[in-house]
Protein backbone atom coordinates (compact mmCIF):
# COMPACT_ATOMS: atom_id res chain seq x y z
CA UNK A 1 0.00 0.00 0.00
CA UNK A 2 0.89 3.43 -1.13
CA UNK A 3 -0.04 6.78 -0.52
CA UNK A 4 -1.31 7.49 -3.71
CA UNK A 5 -2.31 11.78 -2.79
CA UNK A 6 -3.34 13.72 0.00
CA UNK A 7 -6.54 16.27 -0.10
CA UNK A 8 -7.47 18.90 2.57
CA UNK A 9 -9.91 21.65 2.28
CA UNK A 10 -11.78 24.14 4.39
CA UNK A 11 -15.20 25.26 4.58
CA UNK A 12 -16.77 28.93 6.40
CA UNK A 13 -19.28 27.25 8.30
CA UNK A 14 -21.27 30.23 7.70
CA UNK A 15 -22.07 28.48 4.33
CA UNK A 16 -24.38 25.77 6.00
CA UNK A 17 -25.47 28.18 8.69
CA UNK A 18 -27.19 30.47 5.93
CA UNK A 19 -28.55 27.40 3.65
CA UNK A 20 -30.91 26.00 6.71
CA UNK A 21 -31.48 22.69 5.74
CA UNK A 22 -35.78 22.34 5.90
CA UNK A 23 -35.81 24.86 3.10
CA UNK A 24 -33.22 23.42 1.50
CA UNK A 25 -32.95 19.61 1.30
CA UNK A 26 -32.78 18.97 -2.29
CA UNK A 27 -29.04 20.81 -1.78
CA UNK A 28 -28.41 19.03 0.89
CA UNK A 29 -29.73 15.50 -0.53
CA UNK A 30 -27.29 16.11 -3.76
CA UNK A 31 -23.96 16.28 -1.48
CA UNK A 32 -24.67 14.05 1.56
CA UNK A 33 -26.07 10.82 1.96
CA UNK A 34 -29.34 9.75 4.01
CA UNK A 35 -27.20 8.74 7.18
CA UNK A 36 -24.81 11.64 6.59
CA UNK A 37 -27.68 14.07 7.32
CA UNK A 38 -29.33 12.03 10.10
CA UNK A 39 -26.04 12.21 11.93
CA UNK A 40 -25.51 15.98 11.20
CA UNK A 41 -29.52 17.02 12.00
CA UNK A 42 -29.03 15.06 15.45
CA UNK A 43 -26.68 18.07 16.52
CA UNK A 44 -27.65 21.59 17.90
CA UNK A 45 -25.29 23.35 15.88
CA UNK A 46 -25.39 20.64 12.56
CA UNK A 47 -24.08 23.16 10.55
CA UNK A 48 -20.46 22.55 11.57
CA UNK A 49 -21.02 18.96 11.10
CA UNK A 50 -22.43 19.34 7.53
CA UNK A 51 -19.48 21.64 6.92
CA UNK A 52 -16.37 19.29 8.36
CA UNK A 53 -18.54 16.71 6.17
CA UNK A 54 -18.06 18.89 3.22
CA UNK A 55 -14.78 19.69 3.58
CA UNK A 56 -13.90 15.17 4.13
CA UNK A 57 -15.57 15.11 0.96
CA UNK A 58 -13.98 17.48 -1.16
CA UNK A 59 -10.63 16.49 0.62
CA UNK A 60 -11.56 13.15 -0.35
CA UNK A 61 -11.78 14.06 -4.50
CA UNK A 62 -8.47 16.13 -4.05
CA UNK A 63 -6.66 12.77 -2.76
CA UNK A 64 -7.47 10.61 -5.79
CA UNK A 65 -7.36 10.81 -9.65
CA UNK A 66 -10.52 9.16 -10.51
CA UNK A 67 -13.27 11.67 -10.95
CA UNK A 68 -15.89 11.00 -7.99
CA UNK A 69 -19.61 12.65 -6.71
CA UNK A 70 -20.18 13.67 -3.17
CA UNK A 71 -22.57 11.25 -2.95
CA UNK A 72 -19.94 8.72 -3.94
CA UNK A 73 -18.28 9.78 -0.82
CA UNK A 74 -19.47 8.46 2.64
CA UNK A 75 -18.22 9.82 5.58
CA UNK A 76 -18.92 7.73 8.86
CA UNK A 77 -17.38 7.32 12.32
CA UNK A 78 -15.86 4.48 14.25
CA UNK A 79 -14.60 5.13 17.63
CA UNK A 80 -15.42 8.73 17.36
CA UNK A 81 -12.77 9.14 14.40
CA UNK A 82 -14.26 10.15 10.71
CA UNK A 83 -14.04 7.11 8.34
CA UNK A 84 -14.83 7.57 4.57
CA UNK A 85 -16.02 4.35 2.36
CA UNK A 86 -16.58 4.95 -1.52
CA UNK A 87 -19.25 3.68 -3.11
CA UNK A 88 -17.74 3.19 -6.47
CA UNK A 89 -15.45 0.35 -6.09
CA UNK A 90 -12.11 2.08 -6.04
CA UNK A 91 -8.68 0.48 -4.80
CA UNK A 92 -8.45 3.27 -2.01
CA UNK A 93 -8.05 3.36 2.10
CA UNK A 94 -8.44 6.97 3.72
CA UNK A 95 -6.46 8.19 6.77
CA UNK A 96 -9.12 10.97 7.52
CA UNK A 97 -9.23 14.10 10.04
CA UNK A 98 -11.65 16.82 10.39
CA UNK A 99 -11.57 19.83 12.93
CA UNK A 100 -14.33 22.87 13.67
CA UNK A 101 -14.09 26.27 15.32
CA UNK A 102 -15.53 28.73 15.65
CA UNK A 103 -15.84 29.70 11.38
CA UNK A 104 -14.45 27.26 10.04
CA UNK A 105 -14.31 23.34 9.25
CA UNK A 106 -11.17 21.88 8.00
CA UNK A 107 -10.23 18.13 7.00
CA UNK A 108 -7.25 16.69 5.68
CA UNK A 109 -7.27 13.15 3.95
CA UNK A 110 -4.33 10.95 3.21
CA UNK A 111 -5.83 8.37 -0.09
CA UNK A 112 -3.78 4.80 -0.12
CA UNK A 113 -3.59 3.10 -2.56
CA UNK A 114 -4.02 -0.74 -2.65
CA UNK A 115 -3.49 -1.94 -6.35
Amino acid sequence: MEISDIGIDIVKIERFRKKEYNKNKKFYEKIFTKSEIKYCLSFKNNSEHFAGKFAIKEAVRKSIKEKISFNQIITDHENSRPKVILKKKLNYKFLVSVSHEKDFAIAMVIALDYN
